[in-house]
């Protein structure tokens, strides 16, 4: 039997050079659009001293983290075919997901907003995510509402 393949991606990161965080480096990959990394750390440095002005009491670094895990959503719905019927089955979501999906929904606001510069935007939604409100923290509630509802399909998650 073939085993399955490992990749050492996470293990490979190197930590960002200004904060030495390996999640910092995560999401600075994922902020960048067509391989222009320098623009992206740019634009999140920028972000994370706006960030460090708007809150003071707690280091930027703090605040982002915080934030991430303010938007990590716990379960999520996934569409289940049984006996002829699509279901919304509420399951639980694993820890890469879940890091994945609060990137993708902060980057998503983020980008969904035009007018001014990028790293204000990202620096709003940032500090709104550490209070627990914003755009991405309204979509984790989303989701999680929607498997509330759906609740009743639990039984069909195996």
């Amino acid at each position: 039997m073939a085993r399955k393949k490992f990749t050492k991606s996470a293990e490979q990161l190197r930590p960002d050079p200004r904060y030495d965080n390996k999640l910092v480096a995560k999401f600075i990959n994922c902020l960048m659009l067509d391989g222009k990394k320098s623009t992206a750390s740019r634009v999140f440095y920028d972000a994370m001293d706006i960030v460090g002005q708007r809150i003071k009491d707690v280091p930027p670094c703090e605040v982002f983290e915080k934030a991430i895990q303010n938007v990590k959503p716990n379960i999520e719905v996934r569409s289940r075919r049984v006996g002829g019927s699509n279901y919304q089955v509420p399951m639980p979501v694993n820890r890469k997901r879940q890091q994945s999906l609060a990137f993708r929904w902060i980057l998503q606001a983020v980008r969904g907003k035009s007018g001014r510069a990028t790293c204000e935007f990202l620096a709003q939604e940032i500090c709104d995510a550490f209070r627990g409100d914003g755009a991405a923290a309204t979509t984790r509630e989303n989701v999680h509402r929607m498997a509330e509802a759906n609740k009743a399909f639990a039984h069909f998650a195996w």
